[in-house]
């Protein structure tokens, strides 16, 4: 097991200063503290530390000052969230950046500008601006995380983005993020995740998340459960947010619907003073992309609402037009392959109702791995809904992966099924390809880093 906290004699061995080729560069990015990798992190202001993002933000010429934001928090659907709004306001003529994690492929994923991800040579330039910088805080070095979102803003400012959409990466109150003074907050739907970093209850949780609101500043909520709402509502009293839940302050409602053309789809309908959207088709399939695409919509108002000219019509054609990796993704036609990085048990149920919605089968076979501190035996509980065959996987690549006979054991014990164990994903797949059909399907879930993995084996 790997622990971490964040010591302040960490780093202080001179390290050689990046190259200026992308490959040298990303390799001094790399080899700083990244608490993505670690499976067990104190969630602490020692190593999630807002001072020292502070600090380093301050030395690059606080670049995130310079730079309107939408800041989204929440445990499901921030990126699906930051997606159509970043790609509503760009269809309306803004330069929009957006700064989404984790990555599937490529950690340049992370960082777009009119859906474009930064270039090898403009990164290379922005952590060689960093390096010598970074390479002073000797004392207190900053974390992978901490330098990219610092990377992030400092492109937005280069490029002179209009507004940037930045989604949070762990809980809210300490991220690195946090630094910003957002026109408008948004929280998609909280539920239990990270309960080792951000509490075991909804409510604690909740709390976490509800540290990026800021005094005066408007926040857009979906529904919450009654512990989470409570939660954010308190946060929102004690920062003076104004805070609003569509569904009821803003007026929103979305239905399921299926016709010969689009066959089953989800629209929307959001009403405000400034806005009237009625029956936009969702873009992205489940019942759950409805949710995210109202808040979306809610915050692309707000925007509206502060001075920012939106066309209606530019928007709902930036929204029709968003395309996001990853996300009930179907990689094949023949066999028929899905991939989705679901990795909690909230989103595996929205997956699995998602997929009986939406896609046809007769069977499916799922290919699943995830990290070891994931809520295992509430995903195992959803998988068996909808999985007929399982075959438990690790990524190659991700040092926090459970174990595939550990998650089989948790399947047979909560479930009274027996799955199979593959020890690397390509044999995983080759199981799940053997035993379908024409009309099966075969599910790949259950992290990011798997459906990485399975975008470049199926890709080749």
């Amino acid at each position: 097991m790997v622990t971490a906290t964040h010591s302040k004699a960490a780093g202080k061995s001179v390290r050689k200063r990046a190259g200026r080729t992308y490959d040298s560069a990303l390799k001094y990015l790399f080899a700083q503290t990244d608490y993505e990798q670690m499976l067990r992190v104190r969630y602490n202001r020692d190593t999630f530390s807002l001072e020292r993002m502070r600090l380093l933000m301050k030395k690059l010429g606080n670049p995130h000052k310079k730079i309107r934001t939408v800041h989204i928090a929440g445990t499901k659907g921030k990126g699906s969230t930051a997606a159509m709004l970043a790609s509503m306001l760009q269809s309306c003529g803004y330069k929009v950046g957006l700064y989404t994690s984790p990555h599937i492929q490529d950690v340049r994923e992370r960082i777009q500008v009119n859906g474009t991800m930064v270039s090898q040579a403009a990164l290379a330039r922005l952590i060689c601006r960093a390096e010598p910088l970074i390479e002073k805080m000797t004392d207190d070095k900053p974390t992978f995380f901490e330098i990219f979102t610092a990377l992030a803003f400092c492109h937005f400012a280069d490029m002179e983005v209009d507004v940037a959409v930045v989604e949070t990466g762990l809980g809210g109150r300490l991220d690195s993020t946090n630094v910003l003074k957002p026109s408008v907050c948004g929280f998609t739907s909280i539920s239990r995740d990270h309960m080792h970093q951000l509490g075991s209850s909804l409510g604690l949780i909740a709390t976490e998340k509800a540290g990026i609101l800021k005094s005066n500043t408007p926040a857009v909520s979906v529904q919450q459960e009654p512990e989470a709402r409570r939660a954010l509502e308190k946060a929102a009293k004690a920062t003076k947010a104004q805070l609003m839940f569509t569904g009821e302050d803003i007026e929103f409602s979305f239905r399921v619907e299926s016709s010969r053309q689009n066959g089953c789809h989800t629209r929307v309908c959001l009403t405000t003073p400034q806005s009237r959207f009625e029956h936009l088709p969702v873009p992205l399939l489940g019942e759950h992309q409805a949710l995210n695409c109202g808040l979306a919509l809610a915050l692309l108002d707000q925007l509206k609402a502060q001075g920012m000219k939106i066309d209606d019509q530019a928007a709902i054609q930036g929204l029709a037009g968003v395309y996001l990796p990853g996300r009930m993704e179907v990689l094949s036609e023949t066999p028929r392959i899905l991939v989705d990085g679901a990795h909690n048990a909230a989103s595996m149920h929205a997956l699995m109702r998602a997929i009986g919605q939406h896609i046809p089968y007769d069977s499916m076979v799922m290919v699943f791995g995830c990290a070891s501190d994931k809520d295992i035996p509430g995903m195992m509980a959803e998988i068996a809904t909808g999985a007929d065959k399982v075959v438990f996987t690790q990524a190659t690549d991700n040092p926090r992966a459970a174990k595939p006979k550990d998650l089989a054991a948790a399947y047979e014990e909560i479930t009274g099924r027996v799955g199979q164990i593959a020890e690397d994903f390509p044999h995983a797949v080759r199981i799940a390809h053997n035993a379908v059909s024409r009309e099966d399907l075969i599910c790949i879930c259950g992290s990011f880093c798997l459906v990485g993995e399975a975008k470049v084996l199926l890709g080749n």
